[in-house]
């Protein structure tokens, strides 16, 4: 992508350019593996020696890399020359009509990492693998990056995952929040069923998040992005992720890949006929070909679901 760029840019200046992007390309790449080194939170490893990696779907350090890398994309974007862009909604996303997914929420901790679903006045289902001691619940919401008048920011008072929650296979990837106080529901806030049987394949559902926009780079939207995509065959799935897929998860989307949820997207919900079928959770990168969108199915957590509300 640097060389092209370079390509593009008619400049007296090309060989200086050249050099001066080349240190900028090198200066993140060295910094990312320093990250992914670090960091415990951040999902992507491989599963075996011939397996691509798996990369879960939050977006807890979209603030940390944007404050101390925007100088230097800043810098690159003014060397080169502009291009046509790809179609900026690769994931086949649109912008949701505005407080239309009323249950969804976002999980914030000074920025918005990850999403979740109300399902009660106190209680929210996310992904285990979102997990924090402390969060804050944001309902209402459409722009985040505004205030609207519509919104309620509600702090946790218990943050509890799955018991068998495997962090090395994102198995039994489901969390349910406790909320501090009740939220107010209204039409700007109101709460999403539980599932009453498992959703078969080819059943069309909605899926909503602020996640990535974009496959291959970083695009992470303010307003809330929907996707309609239907569930896969379990085969389908399985054939994707050979040896990685448990009961306890399905795939929705398109094998044609140019449809899928992406990092920031984890933990928000997939509704079916207007119940909670799934947890956003996992995939190989985003809207890729043969690699759809790995969800937690909700209909094998009823029980644990209920219990766990009634005993907290």
């Amino acid at each position: 992508m640097v060389v092209y760029l370079l390509k593009k840019r008619k400049t007296s200046w090309k060989f200086i350019l050249h050099v001066l992007l080349f240190a900028v390309w090198e200066t993140v790449h060295l910094a990312w593996k320093y990250l992914i080194k670090k960091s415990s939170q951040i999902v992507n490893w491989y599963i075996n020696s011939e397996s691509p990696p798996i990369v879960c779907r939050f977006n807890r350090y979209r603030t940390f890399i944007m404050k101390y890398f925007i100088l230097l994309a800043l810098f690159a974007a003014a060397c080169a020359a502009p291009i046509e862009d790809e179609d900026d909604k690769i994931v086949g996303g649109y912008e949701c009509r505005k407080n239309s997914v009323a249950y969804q929420v976002s999980l914030n901790s000074g920025y918005h990492f990850c999403g979740g679903s109300l399902i009660s006045s106190t209680w929210v289902v996310s992904a285990a693998h979102c997990y924090k001691s402390r969060i804050q619940v944001r309902l209402g919401e459409h722009n985040i990056a505004v205030n609207e008048g519509t919104e309620q920011f509600i702090n946790s008072a218990k943050v509890i995952r799955h018991p068998r929650y495997s962090s090395r296979n994102l198995d039994n990837d489901i969390m349910l929040i406790k909320l501090s106080k009740p939220a107010t529901l209204n039409s700007y806030v109101r709460t999403v069923s539980l599932p009453s049987s498992c959703a078969g394949s080819g059943t069309r559902c909605l899926i909503s998040g602020w996640g990535n926009t974009s496959g291959s780079g970083s695009n992470y939207p303010d307003r809330l992005r929907c996707l309609d995509a239907p569930i896969l065959s379990e085969s389908s799935c399985r054939n994707s992720y050979p040896g990685q897929i448990t009961s306890n998860m399905f795939c929705a989307g398109f094998l044609e890949g140019g449809k899928d949820s992406c990092q920031g997207d984890s933990g928000g919900p997939v509704v079916c006929n207007g119940q909670l079928q799934g947890v956003v959770s996992w995939g190989y990168g985003c809207a890729q070909r043969n690699k759809p969108g790995v969800y937690a199915k909700v209909c094998n957590y009823n029980s644990w679901i209920r219990s766990t509300m009634s005993s907290n």
